[in-house]
């Protein structure tokens, strides 16, 4: 645990002499940050973390002697650590930032061009929050296993005895942020082939790498995963993903729901944004949503939830346990409008009891 008032101690770990000055000048100008040191590949960086005891460690992918990914599965097998990946926009960048999300890093950052990028102090202020989020994480360092988070958060809410489940629900509309690929790769493959309704999810998430995502869900669920574009049809058992960089609006054309595809402003600095999903849904569908926020750093999703539970809508949150950044649910709790809240191994068959109606 981190001490109450204490900086946050970071190592950055990356093969460019000129990226780790970079990183390291970004994370130095936050206060509430302190750099314990730097790293020039995976190798140099478990001595690293064996010597200076960072809180946090900001690692690059592509290395040589020891990449990014088998740093990272050492430290979680042997001296697990919040972990943030930075890796290149691109497929292959895609693809490994998944792999490392699969391994239990905490979050990622993409670097805005190529392995050194003079842009990348254009995110400065993503890396800040990043590594500020992180430092509140649980830590999942294999499947369906936890660490105690670093700082002692509230307590979050949990009805003993779920409410009445009135009315139908239509569709399904899910939120998710950090830690949120993990979470949606814990549940959607546990949903079965003939879920009786579809379901839209929002995940924070560069456009680059929702493609491959939404690819990866699919081959290793019984549900159909697809990254949402304008005219898809929404029906039972199909997944959509808000693509990265354009926000997932839900229309009704002729009877039939289809999706559409927003390039407004971020909310809330983030895009797509689950506001404005859960608006849509709520215009189209009413009160007949099953919405469900899980892990995320920030509160997006919340005002889309409330305008969807005043309508009649079931709001449920996962649980401050299982969250690897508990902001979001937090967010949602705090505003009164939550129905359930439960741990992530428990939602799956939530979500198929009240979609059912049981």
């Amino acid at each position: 645990m981190i001490p109450r008032g204490a900086k946050i101690r970071v190592l950055v770990v990356d093969d460019s002499a000129l990226m780790r000055q970079f990183i390291s000048d970004i994370l130095k100008s936050d206060p509430r940050i302190e750099v314990a040191g730097t790293a020039r590949d995976g190798k140099d960086a478990l001595a690293q973390i064996k010597t200076l005891r960072p809180d946090i460690v900001t690692m690059d992918v592509e290395m040589p002697n020891m990449d990014g990914l088998k740093a990272l599965e050492e430290i979680m097998h042997t001296n697990p650590l919040p972990v943030i990946m930075v890796s290149s926009m691109t497929q292959e960048g895609a693809e490994v930032t998944l792999k490392a999300l699969a391994l239990g890093c905490v979050d990622f950052i993409a670097k805005p061009s190529g392995s050194i990028s003079l842009n990348i102090k254009t995110i400065g202020q993503e890396i800040i929050d990043k590594v500020i989020a992180a430092s509140t994480a649980h830590l999942r360092t294999r499947p369906g296993a936890l660490t105690a988070p670093p700082r002692t958060i509230a307590p979050d809410f949990r009805r003993m005895t779920p409410p009445a489940i009135t009315g139908r629900r239509d569709i399904v509309a899910i939120a998710s942020s950090t830690g949120g690929p993990m979470a949606l790769s814990d549940i959607i493959p546990k949903l079965p082939k003939n879920f009786p309704v579809p379901i839209v999810i929002t995940q924070h998430m560069p456009k680059e790498f929702t493609p491959s995502f939404a690819k990866r869900l699919n081959d290793s669920s019984q549900v159909e995963v697809v990254e949402g574009f304008s005219g898809l049809t929404l029906k039972p058992g199909r997944v959509v993903i808000a693509p990265g960089g354009s926000h997932l609006i839900v229309k009704r054309r002729a009877g039939q729901a289809i999706c559409d595809l927003s390039d407004a402003p971020p909310v809330l600095s983030v895009k797509p944004a689950a506001n404005i999903m859960f608006l849509s849904v709520a215009d189209e569908y009413g009160g007949n949503v099953l919405c469900v926020i899980l892990t995320g750093m920030g509160r997006d999703g919340t005002d889309g939830a409330v305008a969807l539970k005043r309508k009649g809508a079931y709001v449920l949150a996962e649980s401050q346990k299982t969250c690897v950044v508990y902001g979001m649910p937090k967010a949602a709790v705090d505003a009164g409008i939550v129905d359930e809240v439960l741990p992530l191994n428990e939602i799956p068959d939530a979500m198929v009891r009240l979609v059912k109606g049981q």
